[in-house]
């Protein structure tokens, strides 16, 4: 973050509107205002005074014609612009009266999930596609495993609903690695589970996996390692140089902390809610919390900007 004081952030919400197919609403944002021409939920400024929710259904009632009749929080995301800051605050409309249409003369579009990360947006709605279509979970597994029993333990968890799985194991032969990486793709694949591989380039383009950059990994690196189209790429990130660097190369996803004190990572002084806020507004990759995460802390991550938890110890199901 540049020096001196920090300006306190513009409040914004946005709205998650589905038709009966599920589509997402987007609208184009007009010329003459900023990044003109890109597709935002809609929405906008929180006036004095007013709640937010009392400003998202006068937003959507000015903008589409429509009215709110119930909403839940979905995520709220703090993004840096150029000489500004907003704090983007973004609910799941569940039901709402009247037919959504440009009174402002913008474009709309109902975006299918599968393809809303194809629509050209604002940085602070990158997170907000995340919170929508990618796992809430990011299950870690320890560096040292008994491969039959990390199988079986990680079959029990994708039966309670794991999607998205990164394999972490250290001191394996590469020939029984390569073999507990294959079965477990075996396992995550059938259960529409991602797989991703900690730190091996070459196993994840084999195996056709993801993979999961460490922190050292990453900063060493000018571009990322050639994988197949559909392979995403992750990296571990504790500080802004990291995020910053995550973001320049490319990274789909990036895991953040730790928040709290871990048993793992004795000596590392915790990020806290807010510094994870302040990290997490500087750059627009969807962003996994850890450090002493549970599956209860994913509203937290979400009120701070986060897609969702990442963790060894506290996901894995008991």
């Amino acid at each position: 973050m540049p020096g001196g004081p920090i300006k306190p952030p513009i409040h914004v919400v946005a709205a998650v509107l589905r038709d009966v197919r599920g589509r997402v609403l987007l609208a184009r944002r007009t010329a003459g205002r900023d990044l003109a021409g890109a597709w935002e939920f809609p929405g906008g400024k929180v006036e004095p005074g007013e709640t937010a929710l009392q400003a998202l259904d006068r937003e959507l009632d000015e903008e589409l014609g429509i009215r709110v009749l119930a909403a839940e929080p979905l995520i709220s995301v703090p993004q840096a612009y150029p000489g500004k800051r907003i704090v983007l605050d973004v609910h799941a409309v569940s039901a709402f009266e009247g037919t959504p249409r440009g009174r402002e003369r913008q474009a709309l579009a109902w975006a299918p999930l599968d393809k809303l990360a194809s629509y050209p947006m604002p940085p602070a709605d990158r997170p907000v596609v995340a919170a929508l279509t990618a796992p809430e979970r990011y299950l870690v597994s320890p560096e040292t495993v008994e491969p039959a029993a990390f199988l079986a333990r990680l079959e029990r968890a994708l039966a309670c609903g794991v999607r998205r799985v990164q394999l972490r194991v250290r001191g394996l032969p590469p020939g029984v690695m390569t073999g507990l990486a294959r079965d477990a793709a075996a396992l995550c694949r059938p259960a529409g589970a991602e797989l991703l591989v900690n730190g091996e380039p070459g196993l994840a383009a084999d195996l056709g996996l993801g993979l999961h950059l460490p922190a050292r990994a990453l900063m060493s690196l000018s571009s990322l390692p050639a994988l197949a189209e559909g392979q995403r790429v992750a990296a571990s990130c504790h500080d802004e140089a990291e995020l910053a660097h995550a973001e320049q190369l490319g990274v789909h996803f990036a895991v953040l902390g730790p928040v709290r004190a871990t048993e793992s990572h004795p000596g590392a002084e915790p990020l806290g809610w807010e510094r994870f806020s302040l990290l997490r507004e500087g750059v627009s990759l969807p962003i996994y919390a850890i450090g002493g995460m549970a599956p209860a802390d994913v509203a937290a991550v979400r009120r701070h900007g986060g897609q969702g938890v990442a963790g060894i110890r506290g996901l894995w199901p008991r």
